[in-house]
């Protein structure tokens, strides 16, 4: 069956008029989903504050063995001897290999600067005959630095897991020869779930705040957009003493109070807001 010519035109126009409608409606939704994805949303942001305190389970004491020879191998030897005492005395405490740890060691030559003695001036006859006196030593510039020795040095970590026996290592480690010691401090071995206690009292903190002002200002909280976390780090309680010749040393207690270490977390939680 032909269509008529009028049929054609008349369908021509409708079709002419659906595309136009479906093109129009195609660019309105790009437009609207265009505006709303840029569209910057309304956010709020809110602090929390959560900590915990522990008693501390472990102690760090730091001590450094440093002495003086002619040669480097000499000096190297002495360190040795000192260590060897050092290292004996912790074991008899009970601190175990996994828990003593060199930090550095090292060895650095020793200079003084010397000046030099210029020879006197001989007896002689100064002019018209008088006779002069010979002079006495005196220095000659320049000086000059001069190899005296060398200084070996080893510095040692160790974590004391039986906190109630730090006084008395320390007082041992002082009678050994050590050159240098420093501590205690207190820390607890297993932080990680107290960080992550203190961290959930922070966000519940942060979250009862959000909920109180979002009802003052009339508004509904939409999804958290962003969260950082701050802090952290846990406040310990020290006792240092240091001591740059074990001899001189003050003696440290028996009995040293350890306190309690405190762990805290900081957070900020930013929602979106209808």
């Amino acid at each position: 069956m032909e269509i008529s010519s009028e049929k054609k035109v008349n369908l021509y126009h409708g079709l002419r008029i659906t595309l136009i409608v479906f093109l129009a409606v195609v660019a309105a939704n790009a437009l609207f989903n265009g505006r709303d994805e840029n569209k910057t949303p309304n956010t709020i942001s809110f602090s929390g504050h959560g900590e915990v305190t522990a008693v501390p389970d472990i102690a760090n004491i730091y001590f450094t063995i440093s002495q003086d020879a002619k040669t480097v191998k000499d000096a190297q030897a002495s360190v040795v001897v000192i260590e060897e005492k050092a290292l004996d005395l912790l074991k008899a405490k009970g601190v175990e290999d996994k828990d003593i740890q060199t930090a550095n060691a090292s060895f650095y030559p020793k200079y003084e600067y010397r000046n030099t003695v210029c020879p006197p001036t001989p007896m002689g006859a100064g002019s018209a005959g008088i006779a002069i006196s010979p002079s006495s030593p005196y220095y000659c510039p320049p000086g000059k630095q001069v190899l005296t020795g060398y200084t070996a040095s080893e510095s040692i970590t160790v974590k004391i897991r039986n906190i109630d026996s730090v006084g008395d290592i320390m007082q041992g480690l002082g009678t050994t020869g050590v050159s240098d010691l420093n501590g205690p401090n207190f820390a607890i071995d297993k932080e990680d779930t107290l960080k992550a206690e203190a961290r959930k009292k922070a966000i519940d903190d942060a979250k009862a705040k959000a909920e109180v002002l979002a009802k003052d200002l009339g508004v509904r909280l939409g999804k958290i957009t962003s969260f950082s976390e701050s802090g952290n780090f846990p406040i310990m309680y020290s006792t240092n003493s240091m001591m740059k010749d074990s001899a001189s040393m003050e003696p440290t207690p028996a009995v040293i109070p350890k306190g309690e270490n405190t762990i805290s977390s900081d957070v900020t939680i930013t929602y979106e807001i209808r």
